[in-house]
């Protein structure tokens, strides 16, 4: 079976997965990891999607991937993941779901935008450019990009410490990288364990 081949079969097996939990399947990505291949599914949803959703996602993968023979008989690392701040916007629910984050806009006449997104909905993207909102329709927008943000000026601490007074002590600040579990997968030998490469 062709690359292309299995990664369409991939997508229309595993969209159905996602779905059932509420997510979006975004990719589907194999590429060979030493004497294993790793497949690499990413999902998202509104609201982002939490370590515990992904790990629920991963085992309903890792079950249907047993229960069909797109893999083959090879062994494979199973990595699902929520996207990267680096993902291409292409779709309406993207820009939907980077409302308040700063993107830059490729237009399909070659200029670009650069501003905040203020909603998106059937018909395009509203955009704050220099304080003055800019309305996108979709057959403007060839793609766009979130930009990295180090911090924004209302997102100044509380005080001095730099953290928030709600924020308990020893508790981890919202992680910037994407969620992601994985699993090794292997006809004789079944390990599972959630990664945090990075």
């Amino acid at each position: 079976m062709g690359a292309d081949a299995r990664r369409d079969r991939l997508i229309k097996l595993l969209e159905p997965v996602a779905a059932a939990e509420g997510l979006d399947l975004e990719d589907v990505t194999i590429t060979p990891a030493g004497k294993r291949r790793l497949l690499r599914v990413i999902v998202d949803g509104d609201g982002g999607v939490s370590l515990d959703k992904v790990a629920d996602v991963s085992q309903m993968v890792s079950q249907t991937l047993d229960d069909s023979d797109v893999m083959g008989g090879s062994p494979y690392v199973l990595e699902v993941t929520s996207p990267g701040v680096d993902r291409p916007l292409t779709e309406p629910r993207h820009w939907r779901r980077a409302k308040g984050r700063l993107v830059k806009a490729d237009l399909r006449d070659g200029a670009s935008v650069e501003g905040r997104v203020l909603g998106a909905d059937d018909d395009g993207v509203e955009i704050s450019v220099d304080g003055s909102p800019r309305r996108c329709g979709w057959d403007e927008l060839a793609r766009g990009r979130v930009q990295v943000e180090f911090r924004r000026l209302d997102d100044e601490p509380d005080d001095e410490d730099g953290f928030d007074d709600d924020m308990v002590a020893g508790e981890e600040p919202p992680s910037r990288s994407p969620d992601r579990a994985t699993e090794d997968r292997n006809d004789d030998e079944e390990r599972a364990g959630d990664g945090d490469e990075g």
